[in-house]
């Protein structure tokens, strides 16, 4: 099992890269090819696209292919994607090569985070939170390189250092020396054959109750806007922290880009203990508390005047939003246990779908009604994720009651 985490940890770290590239390198790309900012946003778009064409495929490919071999086929895609974005071939294949890129790391990122949730069966929030670490390290550490690169004139070069580390997580996956790893696999696709043969004796309505979440509608619906709010907001903080520093106290842009540096350390340093506080005290509890302080805390923040405020209210909303996405991945899986690979490529489709869409509506708050009005704005996606976390944790709690008087 610990082979098991280092190589999803390498491969997080991996995708933790990806996601950031192309953002970090964005401004010195569209110079080169002499495009605009909605080029740009184009092309970060074809490869969102690619993303969640990987993350909802990937339940159907593991299962016809199996998870290993969907696994090398994620990676390999990736790792080409990266060399052709290296040689800079016309802009138009660069649409082609952003969705491909993004299938690549869709389908990894669904494909582990299944295995851990299906296979771990014991401290299960702290295996997921250990690979958001190193995801969040990923995606520190990419901006930092890029911008080395930049300020060498070699900032092409950093597209084959994702390659390189697509090639080494393949040939981690591929070797024949995984037999932690083989007898887990194995026993997840017996245990889903198993699945689908007795369900092929029942009902149609037992079957759709327990091989796919569609028998519990009503729970995966609110899951499924829980996880497009949470990505929604931590997307747009990411985005408009910077800007919203600038606007409301006068930082320059260095000053104001630590922001975000700020944020996502609270949230790297976060998850380090998140996993093992809700394995303790209850996947419910630790999603619906993480909600409301992230509401709290982002209704406060229109209210920050002062600087050193501000910096301090980011770092308690990274520690407060750390643990939110992993554990709720989670609890969504205990909630609807047998369900593990459609649930989790649902979910991160969704919160996908949040993190392209819910920034694009707060940046046209940014335009219309400025720092203070888009601060509310956020205060209110996080409300509404407090109250979906609190009826989460009411439908758990109820559960575990009738389970009680059932048995």
């Amino acid at each position: 099992m610990k082979r098991l985490l280092w190589i999803g940890s390498l491969s997080y770290f991996l995708i933790g890269l990806a996601h950031v590239v192309v953002g970090s390198l964005l401004p010195v790309l569209l110079e080169h090819y002499g495009r605009s900012y909605t080029d740009g946003g184009s092309l970060i778009f074809a490869q969102f696209s690619g993303f969640l064409a990987g993350v909802l495929l990937s339940p159907w490919l593991a299962r016809n292919f199996g998870k290993r071999r969907s696994l090398v086929f994620a990676l390999l895609l990736l790792c080409a994607a990266e060399v052709l974005y290296s040689i800079l071939p016309p802009w138009g294949w660069l649409y082609v090569v952003g969705a491909v890129a993004g299938f690549g790391f869709g389908m990894v990122e669904t494909v582990i985070g299944t295995i851990v949730i299906g296979g771990i069966t014991q401290g299960t929030g702290a295996a997921m939170s250990r690979l958001e670490v190193f995801f969040g390290i990923g995606a520190l550490a990419m901006p930092a390189i890029a911008s080395q690169f930049i300020a060498l004139g070699w900032w092409r070069l950093a597209f084959p250092i994702i390659s390189l580390f697509a090639a080494v997580a393949t040939i981690a996956w591929l070797r024949g020396s995984f037999g932690t790893l083989d007898a887990l696999l194995d026993e997840q696709e017996h245990r889903s054959d198993n699945h689908n043969s007795t369900n092929s004796l029942n009902s149609p309505m037992e079957k759709a109750s327990k091989s796919s979440p569609i028998g519990n509608w009503k729970l995966l619906a609110l899951f499924i806007v829980f996880f497009f709010i949470y990505v929604g907001t931590e997307m747009s903080l990411a985005n408009f922290l910077p800007s919203m520093f600038i606007e409301r106290l006068g930082l320059t842009q260095a000053e104001a880009a630590l922001s975000v540096t700020c944020f996502w350390l609270a949230m790297a340093f976060g998850r380090l203990f998140t996993g093992y506080i809700a394995d303790r005290y209850g996947y419910g509890v630790f999603v619906a508390l993480s909600s409301l302080a992230a509401a709290l805390l982002l209704c406060v923040f229109p209210l920050i005047q002062g600087t050193a405020g501000a910096f301090v209210l980011i770092v308690l909303l990274g520690l407060g939003m750390s643990g939110i996405f992993s554990i709720a991945l989670v609890f969504a899986s205990k909630m609807m246990p047998g369900t593990e690979e459609s649930t989790t490529s649902l979910l991160i489709g969704a919160g996908g779908v949040g993190g392209a869409l819910l920034p694009l509506w707060l940046g046209n708050s940014m335009d219309r009604g400025g720092a203070v009005a888009s601060a509310w704005l956020l205060a209110g996606f996080a409300c509404i994720l407090c109250l979906l976390g609190g009826i989460l944790y009411a439908r758990y709690v109820r559960k575990k009651r009738l389970q009680a008087v059932s048995s």
